[in-house]
């Protein structure tokens, strides 16, 4: 694979992973009242966890494929 492939390959599997991870992340039902709240904070640092996660498996693969051991 050339290099533009190689960061093309990664992106589109970043895309894949963050678009998978809204999908589950709507599904989930907060309810209402007063948890509703403390829910909805939990989710939010469940999701950017979550995102942080993705986009550091992803420089990782992008170091890997653009900068192999030699």
């Amino acid at each position: 694979m050339d290099r533009e492939s190689d960061e093309a390959s990664v992106a589109d599997h970043l895309l894949s992973s963050l678009e998978r991870l809204v999908k589950r992340h709507r599904t989930l039902s907060l309810g209402g009242g007063e948890t509703a709240e403390l829910h909805s904070g939990l989710h939010a640092e469940l999701i950017s966890a979550e995102v942080t996660h993705e986009l550091e498996l992803t420089r990782r693969e992008l170091h890997r494929r653009l900068h192999p051991a030699r």
